[in-house]
């Protein structure tokens, strides 16, 4: 024996003798991938992937998504049969994801006079992808779909730098506008008509913990109304409320109630 095969026969045994997930049947990072990238090309058509009839799509993203949530279940007996229901009633929201997701282009359309058309939108801005991989995560874990969503919106997060966790309620006329470093946290509920700029944080200020110390899942992020506008690098964190039609300034930190219709310019409140 070399010393190369050697060494390959210790590593192996020294991996396998590591607690892990080997052998277990696990969702593919890879094949969640190709779910969204097929659900892009039935919401977006012409614009991402090649062409093909909505039928033979419809029926590609029924095979993929189908076979990722059988594994995303493998410890419910009854994973196989709802597997199955969880991915029709998926397949018969898709219109409604496409709806708001048009709403979000529309959105930025109007909000960034650097826009020239819709084409340009859907094809360059990094939130049509970010929002794309959120609305579609939201859509399955309001079903009940577990792990898919979360690796459904990390993706977007690796490739965008916007993190938006799956659980975060946004309404129509969605627009964050450059969007590096945006954070939107798992409880946080967005109205509609809301811009965000790049950096703004949605977080928690703190968390409860139970009697073993481990921190409890209860809402903790803030709560946006319809047409606000919060501007670059600004943290809002807790569960704290902004008043709809206000504005936010630039690179504050707010960790309180702002009533409705109020600017808040470092430190300063004012009527809008």
């Amino acid at each position: 024996m070399t010393q190369l095969e050697s060494s390959i026969y210790k590593s192996i045994e020294a991996l396998d003798a590591v607690d892990g997930m080997a052998g277990e049947a696990s969702v593919s990072v890879d094949k969640v991938k190709e779910v969204v990238e097929t659900v892009k090309s039935i919401v977006f058509p012409g614009f991402f992937g090649a062409t093909s009839d909505l039928r033979t799509k419809l029926e590609l993203l029924h095979f993929l998504l189908r076979g990722q949530i059988k594994l995303a279940l493998v410890d419910d007996e009854n994973g196989y049969e709802r597997s199955e229901d969880l991915c029709c009633s998926f397949i018969e929201g898709l219109a409604e994801i496409k709806r708001l997701l048009y709403t979000d282009v529309q959105a930025i359309q109007d909000n960034d006079p650097a826009v020239k058309n819709i084409s340009e939108v859907i094809s360059c801005y990094p939130v049509v992808q970010a929002m794309l991989h959120y609305r579609t995560a939201h859509a399955l874990l309001v079903l009940g779909v577990p792990v898919i969503p979360r690796i459904m919106t990390e993706l977007a997060h690796s490739r965008t730098g916007i993190d938006i966790h799956p659980g975060a309620r946004i309404g129509e006329y969605f627009a964050i506008d450059h969007g590096t470093g945006v954070v939107i946290g798992e409880t946080c509920i967005i109205g509609d008509h809301v811009t965000l700029y790049q950096g703004v944080t949605l977080g928690a200020k703190n968390f409860s913990y139970d009697q073993e110390g481990r921190p409890v899942n209860k809402p903790r992020h803030p709560i946006v109304e319809d047409h606000v506008t919060i501007y670059s690098n600004s943290s809002v964190l807790g569960r704290v409320t902004i008043g709809h039609h206000s504005v936010i300034g630039g690179n504050l930190w707010l960790t309180h109630d702002v009533p409705p219709c109020t600017k808040v310019l470092q430190g300063r409140e004012q009527k809008a």
